[in-house]
């Protein structure tokens, strides 16, 4: 019997589809390798290359099929319309069909570039919408803590699959249980019925490894995370053994939800069923999104998905209206913001203000550097979007207006739609000026500490943000400072931090003009002050604050160390609370 053309074009999706999944998960799987041998380079490799791994499929499927079918049929929509019945027949009893729907999508946006979005040819809508998870696989393991919690975190800790021995696993699960005693909520800490629950899977990540899951007893619930780390030194920094240590107890769901957050490096974690695994994570975490938490376990092309079906969802309720975003507007990118939605839409101007010397493609280069690079809670993550449409009174006048004058390469009229190239998503923040204006003197105190900290890990991490005006960083709803603004962000390496020469005579000093040569790639950390700060006030307390960002040595020093190999991890919680104390890394 001769299979028709739009059954090959499905199984050869599929095919694609399958060489991803396998590749994906050879490179999660060795993530426990990599942390055994505290392997961190490789890891910061494997992060990248599996982020890289998506478009590559997608690439050789497309390739595949352009090779294997005539042009008509793969422009044919009714064939499209065909193939998609016979893949949700194909990936119907897959544990993964939601990611299988995806890869479908993206061969089709790949063809049509982007345009004919309809759920008759693509999967605009899962093909399982209603259908439940119920696969039977269980996802964790459980203990009661039978009033000691000692005994129950040496079972979390020593039946996790770790090949490397604690260095003292009694003083960990002592140090533990002590913070579990004093801060668990009354109903669950006095109920006689408790149990730890934990998925069975590791999430790794940079240099930690976290157990994840929650308490419960007394009808309440708490979420538990147990990050787990080498010893101090070990690995590609110094000789030292490779036992591990408890490095904090979380319970808070404001914790774990920073751990979890847009701003950091995608979880390595074995997933045996994406959609299961993504509800247990919305019980411990319940005002994360679903795309924002298959983004972070490494899916972020479904989280892409999932985010563009709750947008339509939310923009059909008609709430409010597209406009333009809060704050200064940007030299390089006209920002517009949904705010029922909490998302910043940003579009690439055609003209860039003339002291912005750079391209459209320079400034796409910027956000595809941050995409693959450890984000150390200090960057936003973004999604990319092509053909954005939406109906035109959905944006109010004023911001369709201004988009259409300063991006009209991009943002056009279609009937009543307004069609939108190309664009990026990001998580909606409070602007650091504006939240600088309206917060109480102990808030400004605080929140500059947390804007030089960013600077701080942002370079520890090989990243120079390049513009760091106020303007181009956010506050989160958890208070934390974050960059956003990429598109003159480089590698710290390519800087040539300097002081400035001392004047030869009064004159120079006076000059309006620098006396001294400046190269491309020249910085001079002693003109920060004025540069970030027109409020003196607030310059002078940044400058008590970090003094070390003003001296070019600081700078030289860190570049130095990333020259030298080290890997410099920023844990996504605070230092008072390691057990260990400060030992020697960044954190949160």
């Amino acid at each position: 019997m001769k299979l028709s053309p739009a059954y090959r074009l499905a199984t050869t999706i599929l095919h694609g589809f399958d060489e991803y999944r396998a590749r994906f998960k050879d490179i999660t799987q060795d993530a426990s390798r990599r942390f055994r041998e505290a392997a961190w380079r490789e890891a910061q490799q494997a992060s990248a290359e599996r982020i890289n791994l998506y478009e590559e499929k997608v690439g050789v499927t497309l390739a595949r099929m352009q090779c294997t079918f005539d042009h008509d049929v793969l422009s044919h929509c009714e064939c499209w319309r065909e193939a998609r019945t016979h893949y949700a027949d194909l990936i119907s009893q897959r544990l993964d069909y939601e990611l299988a729907e995806t890869f479908f999508n993206s061969l089709f946006c790949s063809i049509f570039h982007h345009r004919h979005i309809r759920n008759d040819w693509m999967f605009v809508y899962s093909s399982r919408e209603d259908a439940a998870h119920h696969s039977g696989i269980e996802l964790c393991r459980r203990r009661s803590v039978n009033d000691d919690w000692q005994s129950a975190l040496r079972w979390a800790l020593e039946e996790a699959p770790f090949d490397n021995p604690f260095t003292d696993i009694d003083r960990d699960t002592q140090l533990g249980a002590e913070f579990l005693e004093a801060n668990l909520p009354d109903a669950i800490s006095q109920s006689g019925n408790v149990e730890i629950e934990l998925l069975k899977n590791v999430f790794y990540r940079n240099k930690g490894a976290y157990l994840v899951g929650r308490i419960y007893g007394g009808g309440e619930q708490v979420p538990l995370v147990l990050p787990v780390l080498h010893g101090e030194g070990f690995g590609e920094e110094k000789d030292a053994d490779s036992r591990l240590h408890l490095d904090t107890v979380l319970i808070e769901s404001n914790e774990v939800s920073i751990i979890f957050s847009f701003t950091r490096a995608y979880f390595q974690v074995e997933v045996p069923v994406p959609g299961e695994f993504v509800s247990y994570l919305q019980e411990l975490m319940p005002q994360k999104p679903a795309g924002e938490l298959y983004a972070a376990i490494g899916f972020f092309k479904h989280g892409k998905t999932e985010f563009f079906r709750a947008l339509n969802r939310q923009v059909a309720k008609r709430e409010d209206q597209f406009i333009i975003a809060p704050g200064v507007r940007g030299m390089v990118m006209a920002v517009f913001v949904l705010p029922s939605f909490r998302t910043v839409f940003k579009i690439i101007k055609d003209k860039f203000d003339p002291t912005k010397e750079m391209s459209r493609e320079n400034v796409r280069e910027k956000y595809r550097l941050v995409k693959r690079h450890d984000r150390v809670g200090r960057m936003a993550d973004t999604q990319e979007f092509s053909n954005f449409i939406a109906r035109q009174d959905h944006f109010s006048p004023e911001c369709l207006e201004h988009l259409l004058e300063v991006c009209p390469s991009t943002v056009y009229l279609k009937d009543d739609k307004v069609i939108i190239k190309h664009c990026y998503t990001e998580r909606m923040m409070t602007p650091l000026n504006i939240y600088l204006e309206e917060c109480s003197e102990e808030e400004k105190h605080t929140i500059l500490k947390d804007y030089g900290n960013a600077i701080k890990q942002l370079a520890a991490a090989n990243i120079f943000p390049g513009d760091m005006l106020l303007k181009n960083f956010g506050v989160t709803r958890h208070g934390r400072v974050i960059f956003y603004d990429y598109d003159e962000i480089c590698y710290l390496t390519e800087c040539n931090f300097r002081h400035i020469p001392e004047a030869l005579y009064p004159e120079q000093e006076m000059s309006s003009e620098p006396w001294y040569s400046v190269g491309p790639n020249d910085i001079f950390p002693e003109e920060f002050g004025p540069f970030l700060f027109a409020n003196m006030e607030l310059r002078k307390l940044f400058y008590q604050l970090h003094p070390e960002l003003f001296d070019a040595d600081y700078w030289q020093g860190l570049q130095q160390a990333i020259l030298d190999g080290r890997v410099i991890d920023v844990y996504p919680y605070r230092n008072k609370q390691r057990f260990a104390g400060n030992v020697g890394q960044l954190v949160y």
